[in-house]
């Protein structure tokens, strides 16, 4: 079996950075790679599997889904979608948060957790921190307790990390980058 430095360094080597996108002057770190890359993609979940292990799972909408879901399944867990508004057909509790250039809202099924559940908020990369703190304060409204927020890619100088930790959330990342 690989030491978890080489299965790290093996899941960074199937990020494809995308100079330039969605606009000038930001660098894309694309997870579709990985998940079309079966080791990869196992890799992940098995890091993911190893440190969460009695939890519940929210992914946050869209690629917070492709990790979340198969980790549900191999955790023999319950999972939860955090969406963008009005995708979600029943009652939603909804959460509104601050981005750089206005406002955003995330909504879940009022019914989705209830008191006492541990949930794992997932997402595949971590930036600023804004969307997980908003799906963390849902799964809170809830009721139910969020045990961790975690993620396959953190990128570090843009400081989500902290925002995250200073709502009271443990923040657990596979790779971390630099972006020097």
């Amino acid at each position: 079996m690989m030491t978890d430095v080489n299965n790290f360094q093996y899941v960074r080597e199937h990020v494809r950075e995308v100079p330039d996108f969605p606009k000038k002057g930001i660098l894309f770190l694309d997870v579709t790679t990985i998940v079309k890359d079966a080791k990869a993609f196992n890799m992940c979940i098995d890091f993911l599997y190893e440190k969460f292990k009695d939890e519940n799972i929210a992914g946050i909408e869209s690629r917070g889904f492709i990790f979340g879901a198969p980790l549900a399944c191999k955790l023999k867990a319950g999972f939860v979608t955090v969406r963008k508004p009005n995708k979600l057909p029943a009652d939603t509790i909804k959460e509104t948060y601050d981005l750089e250039y206005g406002t955003d809202t995330i909504e879940m099924h009022a019914d989705a957790v209830k008191a006492g559940d541990r949930v794992l908020v997932i997402d595949d990369l971590l930036a600023t921190g804004g969307t997980a703190v908003a799906a963390c304060n849902l799964v809170k409204k809830a009721g139910a307790d969020v045990v961790a927020s975690a993620f396959i890619i953190e990128l570090d100088p843009l400081k989500g990390r902290e925002k995250i930790e200073a709502s009271g959330v443990n923040v657990v990342s596979m790779l971390n980058y630099d972006l020097d």
